[in-house]
């Protein structure tokens, strides 16, 4: 199981190292890793007996965090026209 998690861990970081050209494919994978700290969390609360309400605040807290990787992107075409990390310079904004 601990294989599992590695591997899972190894692949989303050569995903997010990989897909540094548009916005959106970086916030997919860093939604990978949320999803890949949440079940490792509800592992380890499952295999300590622990109850399980600190999953529940960190699931509201990655939702919200979701939530805001999202409007940036909508801002971010609203006023670029794309996702590209090249089509603009940080002295525009």
């Amino acid at each position: 199981m601990y294989i599992f998690f590695i591997l899972m861990f190894v692949f989303g970081c050569i995903t997010f190292i990989s897909s540094r050209k548009h916005l959106l494919c970086t916030l997919l994978s860093l939604e990978f890793f949320v999803l890949i700290l949440f079940s490792i969390l509800l592992f380890y609360l499952n295999f300590m007996k622990f109850e399980s309400y600190f999953s529940m605040f960190f699931l509201s807290f990655s939702v919200c965090e979701g939530a805001l990787g999202l409007s940036i992107l909508v801002s971010m075409i609203r006023t670029h026209g794309n996702d590209y990390f090249q089509s603009f310079s940080v002295l525009q904004c």
